[in-house]
């Protein structure tokens, strides 16, 4: 069954990949374009010290093919594997179709990094507010109220595990909410670059779905309308393609941009419902339990 291309994979994943994957796939494109066999390319790249090109390398001395080797790594080197698949089914230039590929794993990168970086204050600052109740404790305890005596009371023990529960639920929801906003895995617009693979070694429309079939990927919609516009207009598609491809990435960027930014009002949910009850129930109710509780015994 094919799939069509969803900027969806672990945030862990994508990690491991942009940052290490794009410079061997540009060293990787130069030997290539020197003329050296790719086996031996791998080779020179795992002589070099390189932890991925070494097992890949590995693997293939084991005599498994070069594509389904570097799938077996984790990360980016999954979609590079795909690319590598449509290249060498095709016939594509390599040495071009690693470059792309490098390139396009630095645009996700720098995408995921403005969103990160948009993303540290407003989740440090939900952080910070989380534990607001628990230095409220502290300031009743520096201040002298018997804060732990209160607890032997049933209306103290209710506001400490009530509270505590309100603090359990803003911490989750929190969590959600800066998981929802922060960049998926993957490569925007990926079909779109790999259709472009394809098609640059002449093939045919329907040949090129075919080997992306082969692949488990499905071309997008946006991919289809400018496969039509191609063919109607009788213009080459693969400049078309990849145009298709960096708006992709563009339009992620900005999308996970405006999630970062609509995250900061967001918090204000669970800071109002939970954190904020929270804070009277731990810190203020025990505080005023307390005076209340040695007024009483005075008179």
């Amino acid at each position: 069954m094919t799939r069509t291309w969803r900027w969806r994979r672990s945030a862990a994943e994508s990690d491991a990949a942009a940052a290490d994957v794009a410079p061997v796939l540009h060293r990787l494109a130069v030997l290539l374009e020197a003329g050296i066999a790719p086996d031996r390319a791998w080779e020179h790249l795992a002589a070099s010290g390189d932890s991925a090109p070494r097992r890949v390398h590995e693997q293939r001395r084991a005599g498994r093919p070069l594509a389904d080797a570097i799938a077996a790594e984790e990360g980016a080197w999954r979609e590079v594997a795909e690319a590598w698949q449509v290249a060498t089914t095709v016939g594509a230039p390599l040495a071009r179709t690693l470059r792309g590929m490098a390139e396009a794993l630095r645009d996700a990168e720098a995408a995921r990094d403005d969103i990160r970086v948009a993303l540290a204050e407003p989740t440090a600052t939900a952080r910070l507010v989380g534990w607001l109740p628990l230095v409220a404790v502290a300031l009743a305890l520096l201040l002298g109220f018997d804060v732990l005596a209160t607890l032997q009371h049933p209306v103290g023990a209710a506001c400490l595990v009530v509270g505590a529960l309100l603090m359990v639920g803003a911490h989750v929801w929190t969590r959600r909410l800066v998981a929802r906003a922060r960049p998926g895995g993957g490569i925007p617009g990926m079909s779109a670059e790999l259709l472009a693979i394809a098609l640059s070694s002449g093939v045919s429309i329907g040949r090129a779905e075919e080997v992306l079939a082969s692949v488990d990927v499905s071309p997008a919609d946006a991919d289809r309308d400018v496969l039509d516009l191609s063919t109607w207009a009788g213009v080459p598609a693969v400049d078309l393609l990849r145009a298709t491809a960096e708006l992709e990435r563009h339009r992620a960027r900005i999308e996970g941009r405006m999630r970062a930014a609509q995250l900061t009002s967001r918090l204000l949910l669970p800071l109002g419902v939970c954190t904020l009850p929270a804070f009277l129930l731990i810190g203020v109710a025990p505080m005023l339990l307390s005076a209340m509780t040695s007024t009483s015994v005075t008179l």
